[in-house]
């Protein structure tokens, strides 16, 4: 089962225009980096995809450098696929998208199915805390027979 970080667009009435990523390895991201941030309008992460792609290939003319131009060149698409969905995320919450919570389903439609059904069910804001209600007397008083254990707790009716 894959985690689904799921966002809605800022001011969206609509459910149906929530955006699920992916939490974990991404493929797509591996092995085409440039095109995987270019589909998902990552323009910033794009260029500078294009900008490390270019400073690689200027390496293997460099005296000295073609033997570690393709390792790093490994590395670097090995950090997008783990690092991808994390980028993903900062772009969406850059532009305003509220992020509505985690699902774990075994696709994007199952995460789509469990969003609707959870997305009516969203609990009521906590209220705020009263400070006349922690000062009152039943809450300072303990109860009758109650000896603390050690000085910790309260065990009602034990002694």
């Amino acid at each position: 089962m894959a985690s689904y970080v799921i966002f809605e667009p800022p001011g969206a009435t609509r459910r149906q225009d929530a955006v699920f990523v992916r939490d974990g390895f991404h493929w797509l991201a591996f092995l085409v980096p440039f095109f995987w941030f270019l589909w998902h309008r990552l323009w910033l992460e794009a260029g500078l995809i294009f900008a490390a792609m270019v400073g690689l290939i200027a390496l293997e003319g460099v005296e000295g450098m073609p033997g570690i131009v393709a390792p790093v060149s490994l590395l670097l698409s090995l950090g997008l696929g783990f690092e991808a969905p994390a980028l993903w995320m900062a772009a969406l919450r850059r532009r305003g998208w509220r992020e509505w919570g985690v699902v774990e389903a075994d696709g994007r439609d199952a995460a789509a199915i469990r969003y609707l059904a959870d997305a009516d069910l969203e609990p009521a804001p906590p209220q705020p805390f009263s400070a006349s209600a922690a000062s009152s007397s039943e809450t300072s008083r303990r109860p009758t027979g109650a000896v603390p254990a050690l000085g910790l707790f309260n065990y009602p009716g034990r002694h």
